[in-house]
């Protein structure tokens, strides 16, 4: 897929091959917040994480640039996370939505992550540019409901853990992503909880150098024939 990589000193295009995709899930640096979100997912009948946290394998293919993804009925929601990119031996951020079909994350989370299409940003900045001031940044999602802009997550970065850490959580001590690899990192809670919208808008804001990473996409909804 074809990217933007944005550095203080310009830009480049360039055409990239991610061949591992990863969803960290139950990141929260605050166990309140945490609980929150496993207590909002319970409500939908999503089993409690053996552990936190958990670090899901899924199809690099469910990858997108798009600005449209298909899913089965209405069973589904996005939520707006930093995607971590390993490539070329750089580390890069940029923002996706970890859209998953909650009627089957009741059944199975891990079988549930691979149903729908995961959407990221084109644009994504390199992260030793950010990481002096991390904690600065920001979340955010807007969801269209009855033809109205909803402000659904918003939140700091603190409230989930660090990159860093949760790197290490999954590639070890010291060591990097293996090279292709796209993190999805954790989200915020829902404010009024996980429901379907047909259009889902995600940004990751830098208060200290005054640019944001956005993206947005709709949902087509196919019918369930049975």
């Amino acid at each position: 897929m074809h990217l933007n990589f944005i550095t203080r000193t310009g830009a480049l295009q360039r055409e990239v091959a991610i061949t591992h995709a990863i969803v960290a899930g139950w990141t929260s640096r605050d166990a309140a917040a945490m609980e929150q979100h496993i207590a909002e997912l319970e409500a939908l009948g999503v089993p409690r994480p053996k552990a936190t946290p958990m670090y899901y394998r899924v199809a690099a293919t469910r990858l997108t640039t798009s600005p449209r993804i298909e899913v089965c009925g209405t069973d589904s929601s996005g939520e707006v996370e930093f995607v971590l990119l390993q490539l070329d031996g750089q580390r890069w951020i940029g923002i996706g939505s970890d859209h998953t079909d909650r009627r089957v994350e009741a059944m199975g989370v891990t079988i549930s992550k691979q149903l729908c299409e995961k959407p990221i940003g084109l644009d994504w900045w390199l992260f030793d540019e950010v990481a002096d001031h991390w904690d600065a940044l920001v979340l955010r999602a807007h969801v269209i409901e009855d033809g109205r802009r909803v402000l659904y997550q918003e939140g700091p970065v603190t409230v989930i853990r660090d990159p860093r850490e949760l790197v290490a959580g999954y590639a070890g001590p010291g060591a990097d992503l293996p090279e292709g690899t796209a993190m999805f990192c954790g989200t915020l809670a829902a404010r009024g909880g996980v429901r379907f919208a047909p259009r889902f808008e995600l940004e990751l804001c830098d208060p200290v150098l005054g640019r944001t990473l956005r993206h947005a996409y709709d949902v087509e909804v196919l019918p369930i024939a049975g």
